[in-house]
């Protein structure tokens, strides 16, 4: 242990048969809990060493001999077949062609069949149920158009739980294929209550029983083929909750039904990216208020022992939204969550929950989640776990977790000292930084930024998943920027702009592509939106949009908002018309090229928008002054350490504020933070290179010289 290095805080994975391995990493990277993980059990050597408890439970899962003596109280999914094309009046669909059999069984009981659907998708109308059959493994459709698309939606149960299956299938698991149950089912919740009760009673060395989230995976869905193997991941959608029993307690309570069109629109399925119908609004709703009650009499049996109840944000997490209006009801004593980026320790951080907690990674597992080995030949743990130690770090400089952790398979560290001698390196500049905030606030910007997009405040600090599942999308790209920087950011639906939710704003981002949920599709064909956006901006708002923001194409222009920014994007409505020349001026603060992709299509529309940077004669970056306000346009934006130096000093000039009152570097790819209570300052190097910069905060300057990733505390 380093000299002054702080102790606790921090939970480490045991491992039965590595007794004397777990105890000496608890030692050095000053654990003061031990937890099993999924596959591990904890000795009495290690349960009895003096350490709090975690216990790792999956509520849903590890009950194969319920389930197969119940196979009615597994959980379902509606899934549409491949189309087939009808080369004459008649076609033959085997609805589950192409999927992974081993993840999913057809459903045809007669409550599931009422729910069974047979879609013309050339012609885009549903087949009447007079016109189709089902039998022998095939649905026959008759009195079919030739040379239309036909699509058979069905439900179907899902027969291996997916974390399991993934484990499998990627790391090279041999135990049993475990299975779900669906607590919807009466006899299903009746088993789960009673064996958690047992569970708990059989348990007492455990402090903390922490639950690998709850009921409802998010929606993963394999094929057979090797070369599609994942044919769809959102890890924020809601698909996996359905079943004959949630349709009808739903139409009771909202009077009206469901379809599996609902479900699966044209194959798309309820992709989080895809703006919200208010049906499925409706069903999300209605979950999240099941998930909460449910989890609240699991809570409550955890309670009557005296253990706490942390929860993993993470897996089986549908309907348990941390920043929903029903997750506090819950009464969960603990969040988890695994994080790669700082945008997903700002979730963490910011639950209403007492005891947040953050899961380093890479996980203790031979091949991390991108597929490439980590604890194996050819690994760098060591490397990885730096590589998201510098995203996650700039959050926790923002705002503070309470404790950090591990999860995986402990022996694995053996063969990797590089890989420990990091992570007690991040120990310690996590406890340091947590020591600093229970003194004192970082010194931030009266700077007030809102993200705008279809999901507000629910999706706040997130998208539908990690950083690399949506590594693509403009806005994750902003959010991992906003991580780490000193001013306050919050997240609007287009419901709270018409409820006065602009109020004390000062810039207003609008970020994705035409027709997705962050730019926002229809929302933008609302008049009383852009009217309202609109005098936000000329009483002296400031409006940043990137990429496609306020794209609603079927209107006189393809961004809704284009006359504020002066620009709009192309979709082919201006052939025959003449585009503005321009020059390219100097921009207000430095920019970076990196983070600014060409834009096909970006033309002005208004001869006094100023043009910052442009390439072969498209726009980058724009500005425009709008009555007392001004709206600048961007034509992408991807994170690095540069564009999050390159925002900040964006944000800070469309705001006219100069941010004396905080810490501030000459380096775009520094970052520095005053801690005025305990007079202290932390400055971060986040590139790979070393740097020279120099660095001012009230009272202060000095010119530092950083290594590479390098983190510095100065006191005094």
């Amino acid at each position: 242990m380093k000299e002054g290095q702080r102790r606790g805080d921090f939970t480490l994975p045991g491992e039965a048969g590595y007794e004397a391995l777990t105890l000496k990493l608890a030692e050095t990277w000053g654990a003061d809990v031990i937890r099993d993980s999924d596959g591990t059990k904890l000795s009495p050597e290690i349960a009895e060493a003096g350490y709090r408890i975690y216990s790792t439970l999956c509520v849903i899962r590890e009950h194969n001999a319920f389930a197969l003596a119940h196979p009615e109280t597994q959980q379902q999914t509606f899934l549409m077949s491949e189309a087939v094309l009808a080369e004459g009046d008649t076609v033959r669909i085997e609805p589950l062609k192409g999927y992974f059999t081993e993840q999913f069984q057809l459903n045809d009981t007669p409550e599931a069949l009422v729910y069974w659907e047979v879609w013309d998708r050339t012609a885009g109308v549903r087949v009447s149920r007079d016109d189709w059959d089902w039998q022998d493994g095939a649905v026959t459709v008759i009195r079919c158009i030739p040379w239309h698309r036909y699509t058979v939606s069905f439900l179907c149960w899902r027969i291996w739980e997916e974390i399991n299956m993934y484990n499998h299938t990627t790391n090279h698991w041999t135990s049993e294929h475990l299975r779900q149950l669906d607590p919807r089912h009466p006899l299903a919740w009746n088993y789960l209550t009673e064996w958690l009760d047992k569970w708990c009673a059989d348990n007492p060395q455990t402090d903390v029983v922490r639950l690998t989230s709850l009921f409802y995976n998010f929606v993963w869905i394999f094929g057979e083929d090797l070369r599609r193997r994942n044919r769809f991941t959102d890890w924020a959608s809601y698909d996996f909750t359905v079943s004959p029993a949630a349709l009808r307690a739903f139409e009771a309570e909202y009077d009206y039904s469901l379809t599996a069109e609902d479900f699966l629109q044209k194959g798309f399925l309820q992709a989080t990216h895809r703006p919200p119908t208010q049906a499925k609004r409706d069903y999300m709703d209605f979950i999240q208020r099941f998930v909460a009650r449910k989890a609240r009499e699991m809570v409550d049996i955890i309670h009557r022992y005296g253990k706490k109840a942390y929860v993993f944000y993470d897996d089986s997490w549908v309907g348990m939204e941390p920043w929903g209006k029903y997750f506090s009801s819950v009464g969960f004593d603990g969040l988890i969550k695994c994080v790669f980026s700082g945008f997903e320790c700002r979730l963490c951080a910011g639950a209403d929950v007492p005891v947040h907690e953050i899961r380093f990674h890479p996980y203790l597992f031979p091949v991390g989640l991108g597929g490439l080995p980590t604890f194996m030949e050819g690994g760098h743990p060591e490397k990885d776990a730096m590589d998201y130690w510098v995203h996650v770090r700039r959050a926790l400089v923002r705002q503070p977790v309470d404790r950090i952790g591990l999860g995986g398979y402990l022996h694995l560290t053996e063969g990797f000292p590089a890989f420990v001698d990091t992570v007690t390196e991040m120990g310690d500049q996590f406890r340091r930084l947590k020591a600093l905030h229970a003194e004192g606030s970082p010194a931030k910007m009266k700077l007030r930024v809102a993200v705008l997009h279809a999901w507000g405040r629910l999706r706040s600090w997130t998208l539908s998943g990690h950083f690399h599942e949506t590594d693509g999308n403009v806005l994750i790209h902003l959010n991992e920027a906003l991580s780490g920087l000193p001013v306050e950011v919050s997240f609007l639906s287009f419901e709270d702009v018409l409820s006065g939710g602009l109020n004390g704003v000062d810039v207003l981002i609008n970020a994705g592509r035409a027709g997705d949920a962050w730019s926002g599709g229809d929302a933008w064909r609302n008049p009383a939106l852009l009217a309202e956006v609109t005098r936000f901006v000329q009483e002296g708002g400031a409006l940043l949009g990137v990429n496609e923001p306020t794209a609603a194409p079927d209107g006189d222009t393809c961004l809704r908002l284009a006359q504020l920014f002066g620009l709009d994007v192309d979709d082919g409505r201006y052939a025959c018309h003449g585009a503005w020349s321009f020059e390219t001026g100097k921009a207000p603060v430095p920019l970076w090229p990196e983070a600014l992709p060409v834009k096909p299509g970006a033309r002005l529309i208004s001869g006094d928008s100023q043009v910052w940077a442009a390439k072969d004669g498209v726009p980058q970056a724009t500005c425009r002054k709008c009555g007392k306000g001004k709206a600048v346009w961007l034509s992408g934006f991807a994170w690095s350490p540069e564009a999050s130096g390159m925002l900040l000093r964006l944000l800070s000039w469309m705001a006219g504020q100069t941010g004396e009152n905080v810490a501030r570097t000459d380096s775009l790819s520094s970052e520095a933070a005053w801690f005025p209570a305990s007079k202290t300052l932390v400055v971060l190097n986040n590139g790979d290179d070393p740097l020279e910069t120099e660095v001012t905060w009230p009272g202060g300057k000095a010119v530092l010289k950083l290594a590479g990733r390098e983190m510095r505390f100065l006191e005094g």
